[in-house]
């Protein structure tokens, strides 16, 4: 499971309801994840009402629409293989073809999001701006969330991580009355039953690539 749960976008079942039980499963999992000092600082706020959904993908929308005009978008990263200073290069025509894919996925997702039968977005009840704690606070909640996550996938559903939406962090706050001087949201994630179950591992490059021994090497 854990080398086939994907980031789904074109394979969620947008047409099928998602039952209360089955979220609450997932979160009873999600809370026992590790958290920093144990102070368990994780909030996470389940939308399923759709005029909240539609306003909620609409400063998605917004936010990819901004990423698309950026630098960083995977098609562009991809190019020919020889962008971002050398970082793709060597990389061959089937990579080039997954990332593609991706932001072929990526479009779907921000045209679609609005369809979801339910976004969780994982927050952390604090909003301290010291660099240490949003590591821990960021930390704790990012591991809490990808339990929810296998969890989903364990019951048939898919997710994705996102962020875009942060750029409007204080307005999907007011949508959905967050106390935003409080409260900080860390990603949007769309939870829906998958359409086929047959994941399969990602292509990645060998792990000697991302490993290094008693000393920075690359």
């Amino acid at each position: 499971m854990l080398s086939t749960t994907r980031a789904v976008r074109k394979r969620l079942d947008f047409d099928r309801p998602v039952p209360e039980s089955v979220l609450r499963e997932c979160i009873e999992l999600a809370v026992q994840a590790p958290t920093a000092s144990n102070m368990q600082t994780w909030h996470f706020v389940l939308v399923t009402e759709g005029d909240k959904i539609e306003a909620i993908a609409g400063l998605y929308r917004r936010g990819f629409e901004a990423y698309v005009r950026g630098p960083t978008l995977a098609d562009r990263a991809a190019g020919d293989g020889r962008s971002s200073g050398g970082r793709f290069a060597g990389h061959d025509k089937t990579w080039v073809a997954q990332q593609r894919r991706v932001i072929d996925s990526a479009v779907y997702l921000a045209e679609n999001m609005h369809r979801s039968p339910v976004l969780l977005i994982p927050c952390v009840t604090t909003r301290s701006e010291r660099p240490t704690d949003v590591v821990a606070e960021g930390g704790s909640v990012v591991q809490a969330a990808w339990s929810f996550m296998l969890a989903a996938r364990e019951r048939g559903l898919g997710t994705c991580w996102t962020t875009l939406h942060l750029a409007y962090e204080r307005e999907a706050a007011e949508i959905l009355d967050i106390p935003y001087e409080q409260v900080r949201q860390f990603a949007l994630i769309p939870v829906a039953y998958t359409l086929g179950t047959d994941f399969k591992p990602a292509t990645r490059g060998g792990i000697e690539n991302v490993i290094s021994w008693n000393r920075w090497s690359r």
